[in-house]
């Protein structure tokens, strides 16, 4: 499907757990039955030249999970990387992690970096993968940086505005998301990119991440091109 008019769309994604449970299948398989239906929505975001494509994987409050269901969680993320890191040039896509990397094992952190490194100059889908991500903790973190500008001395306490603070999130250089899909049934954003969301549209959709295709994809732009698009005007 062409899109028009949406350049960015950001995803919840929910209910891995949930659509394992349903299945009567350990929740394992969920989570990588998530990241098949990530990986197949990612490269169908690249095909038809969406512009960026943000995904919640793996919040700051997810270590609270089991032990088990952590580790099962970085094991799927290192496979992934791997195929990734073997595929990226054939699919043009390029790939960068919002969230603490200091946070996560060491050994994915340096796939995440040798990916980030890897895939920089392609110019295809800039596909954002938000991991140990808070959206709190982004706008925190954007604020020490900017206060060590000003205790430096390289700026002054009135140059701060909007764009400043905006440049040193995670996103930064990005158009903010056009669209935030959220599945599960759920309806809250659950300290997700909080200050890049506040002119975005929402759907939120009743079914389980696992059960997402691409025809989601296609319904949720021709719903978003239906909308009256306002952002604040």
């Amino acid at each position: 499907m062409e899109n028009s008019e949406i350049k960015h769309i950001a995803i919840i994604m929910d209910g891995n757990r949930r659509w394992a449970k349903q299945n009567n299948i350990e929740t394992s398989l969920g989570h990588k039955k998530g990241a098949e239906v990530l990986e197949e929505v990612a490269k169908y975001c690249n095909k038809i030249g969406l512009k960026y494509l943000t995904v919640y994987a793996f919040s700051t409050e997810n270590w609270k999970r089991t032990k088990e269901e952590v580790g099962a969680i970085m094991k799927l993320l290192e496979i992934y990387l791997d195929r990734f890191l073997k595929t990226a040039d054939l699919e043009n896509i390029k790939l960068r992690i919002l969230g603490d990397k200091e946070g996560v094992p060491e050994n994915i952190r340096k796939k995440m970096l040798q990916m980030e490194e890897r895939t920089k100059d392609n110019t295809g889908l800039k596909f954002n993968i938000a991991f140990n991500y808070g959206g709190r903790a982004e706008i925190v973190r954007a604020t020490k940086i900017i206060s060590k500008l000003v205790l430096d001395g390289k700026i002054e306490i009135d140059e701060i505005d909007e764009d400043m603070i905006s440049d040193n999130l995670y996103t930064y250089g990005e158009e903010d998301p056009d669209l935030v899909i959220r599945t599960s049934g759920e309806c809250r954003t659950s300290n997700f990119l909080p200050w890049q969301t506040t002119y975005s549209e929402f759907l939120f959709l009743n079914k389980y991440w696992p059960e997402f295709t691409t025809d989601d994809i296609d319904k949720a732009i021709e719903e978003y091109n239906n909308r009256h698009i306002r952002k604040g005007k």
